[in-house]
């Protein structure tokens, strides 16, 4: 009976929230923002890209100067350069519209910036000239070296390939901490959207008075488990609708987005390290959910609940006010607070597992502490709502709520 009670409680719950214009309203919200990103960006790509077609049909000529000896007159007049000795005059040239440009290059380009003057071509447009102005030196410094390789060297143009190892073993480097940290992003996203419906979730029935009706027919536990049960499905929907637009922007409009092609064998999945964030994430998520119904429980309205789901908020995001001192000393005793404290130990402990700091062992202490304590806030939720479901406009005491007997409770259970 206790088992199709939970049933009927998940079905209404999520048929409920899912048949709400509202939810699909907040959800859809960001797919069709992204949507529309992703149409303003490609009509500006492409026209971005048509303005630079344009302008590279017009070749650019412009007059230059050269008292530091390092430009090539080929190199110069085959990118449209004449040279001149009357700067005045050249730059009077370019005030009055006969010169697209003129070049002043120094004794020492090095030292002393290169003056480029110009014909106005707008903010963006005007970066033509810093580009040619440039081209023509390193150009005519490339020809004078001879050799492409110490070109390549004297430009930095290196390629570097890091191995690190820790106990022996080769680390995965930058390309292993991005799968474990999508468990972050995964926690955050669900819990903001969905924390106004987490905490309102036991509110409504207390707000509509009918909750001596349900407690008639359900007994608590399987009604707050229910709503608990909900949550994480309505989640799992979200977080699908979310994704499928992320996708379909990188399969079909990567190119006109200018997004880079993503070589998924680049990265590299350690089994223990997902299975560990996927586990901290949802213990956390458990965790969080519970607290708020268990809030939602005690106070009469939205209202009077809206200051601890604040002081809730500030204890999960406050690991990242010490994000540096997380990466860079795990075992500073701060850290070691925020990893241990239920309330702070999500984010944390996620992050040090994505960035391989995390033990096994203590892997193993807050994943348990999250889940162990998620069961006792849940059975606390439960005695709440039992106690507090007819105080229509007072909070629940908690004196009251530990000090009376069960039986004395409302509602089977």
């Amino acid at each position: 009976m206790g088992r199709n009670n939970l049933r009927t409680v998940i079905s209404f719950e999520v048929g409920r929230t899912l048949g709400k214009r509202k939810f699909w309203f907040i959800t859809l919200l960001v797919p069709i923002a992204i949507g529309i990103v992703i149409a303003l960006v490609s009509l500006g790509n492409s026209t971005v890209a048509s303005t630079i077609d344009a302008r590279s049909d017009a070749n650019l000529t412009f007059t230059y100067s050269d008292t530091s000896g390092y430009v090539d007159p080929a190199v110069a007049t085959a990118l449209g350069g004449t040279i001149v000795t009357d700067d005045t005059a050249a730059i009077a040239a370019v005030k009055s519209g006969d010169e697209d440009a003129h070049f002043v290059y120094p004794a020492d380009p090095a030292k002393t910036p290169t003056q480029v003057y110009g014909a106005d071509k707008g903010l963006f447009g005007n970066g033509e000239y810093d580009g040619v102005a440039t081209q023509v030196l390193s150009i005519s410094a490339q020809d004078q070296i001879g050799d492409p390789a110490l070109t390549a060297l004297a430009q930095g143009n290196i390629s570097v390939t890091t191995t690190t190892f820790t106990d022996g073993e080769e680390t995965a480097g930058f390309m292993g901490i991005i799968p474990p940290l999508i468990f972050v992003v995964i926690f955050f996203l669900v819990f903001m959207l969905l924390s106004n419906q987490m905490l309102t979730s036991t509110l409504e029935e207390k707000e509509n008075r009918v909750t001596e009706m349900i407690l008639t027919t359900l007994n608590p536990t399987a009604l707050i488990s229910g709503k608990i049960i909900s949550l994480f499905i309505v989640g799992f929907v979200q977080v699908l609708v979310f994704l499928v637009p992320v996708l379909v922007a990188y399969v079909f409009f990567r190119t006109s987005l200018n997004l880079p092609e993503i070589d998924l064998s680049s990265f590299t999945f350690d089994p223990m390290q997902m299975i560990v964030g996927a586990l901290l994430a949802l213990g956390g998520f458990a965790l969080f959910t519970g607290t708020l119904v268990a809030i939602g429980a005690v106070m009469p309205t939205a209202k009077d609940a809206g200051s601890w789901f604040s002081a809730l908020i500030v204890l999960m995001i406050v690991p990242l006010y010490a994000l540096s001192l997380i990466l860079s000393d795990p075992s500073n005793p701060v850290v070691q607070v925020f990893t241990y404290f239920p309330y702070s130990a999500p984010i944390t402990a996620m992050l040090r597992n994505a960035f391989g700091s995390l033990a096994g062992w203590e892997a193993a202490i807050v994943i348990t502490e999250l889940f162990l304590l998620s069961a006792i806030v849940l059975q606390l939720a439960v005695r709440l709502f039992r106690y507090g479901s007819i105080e229509y406009t007072n909070k629940v005491s908690f004196k009251t709520v530990f000090s009376r007997p069960k039986a004395a409770g409302v509602g089977r259970r």
